[in-house]
């Protein structure tokens, strides 16, 4: 009974949080974790929760990236932490819980590795992908429609952090829709050396720079 109680409360509704959506319990025991964790490091603000403790550098914080997916047990949520300082990122997380995967990036390098283990190696670009991210595309059927006429594939996972993140490894990137720092902040900073547009309500990126023109026109035009 202890069991499926805590279960309820886990995915259980909450309040609506700081960034507009509403939380439920698995959520907000995330963010406490990782309250407990950074909280000496920085002001952290938290998609959950808004302003969390003080301090002269910045913690942006999203507990559970893609949390709709976490609900219905689709394998793409996780975390992004970024760390500012100055007003400027200077390292980024971001991890899929589902897979293990965690991305790891400073002034110095970028990484991936494993949840539980000590071995990462260089994020480097992937030039043979044949398909791009385009975060929201159901509310975007004209675009939708645009890119598969001009053979540009992609899926829809569902997570922005988790997509700017796995950048790199697909053939474009694309968000389009409110700007907030919980789900940018990491992504974005991991993303400096792709090719990159960003607006108040459009994001596109790819590592080939002509895919990159070719979508930027789509979009804006």
């Amino acid at each position: 009974m202890l069991e499926r109680t805590t279960n309820i409360e886990a995915y259980a509704p909450q309040n609506i949080g700081a960034g507009g959506d509403r939380s439920v319990g698995l959520d907000l025991m995330a963010e406490e974790i990782f309250i407990r964790r950074l909280g000496r490091f920085g002001e952290i603000s938290s998609e959950e929760s808004g302003i969390i403790g003080s301090g002269e550098a910045k913690i942006i914080l999203d507990p559970i990236d893609g949390s709709d997916n976490m609900l219905t047990h689709f394998p793409y949520y996780g975390a992004s932490i970024a760390y500012r300082v100055d007003d400027k990122p200077v390292i980024g997380i971001v991890c899929n819980f589902a897979n293990g995967d965690i991305f790891i990036k400073d002034k110095n390098q970028f990484l991936q590795g494993k949840l539980h283990s000590a071995h990462f190696r260089p994020v480097l670009k992937h030039h043979t992908s044949k398909i791009g991210i385009f975060e929201k595309a159901a509310l975007h059927p004209k675009l939708t429609t645009e890119l598969i006429n001009n053979h540009l594939k992609y899926r829809a996972p569902g997570a922005v952090a988790l997509s700017l993140a796995y950048a790199h490894y697909a053939n474009y990137m694309i968000f389009l829709g409110k700007m907030r720092s919980y789900d940018l902040e990491a992504g974005l900073f991991m993303c400096e050396d792709l090719y990159m547009y960003k607006d108040e309500t459009h994001i596109v990126i790819s590592k080939d720079k002509d895919v990159f023109e070719k979508i930027k026109t789509i979009i804006l035009k």
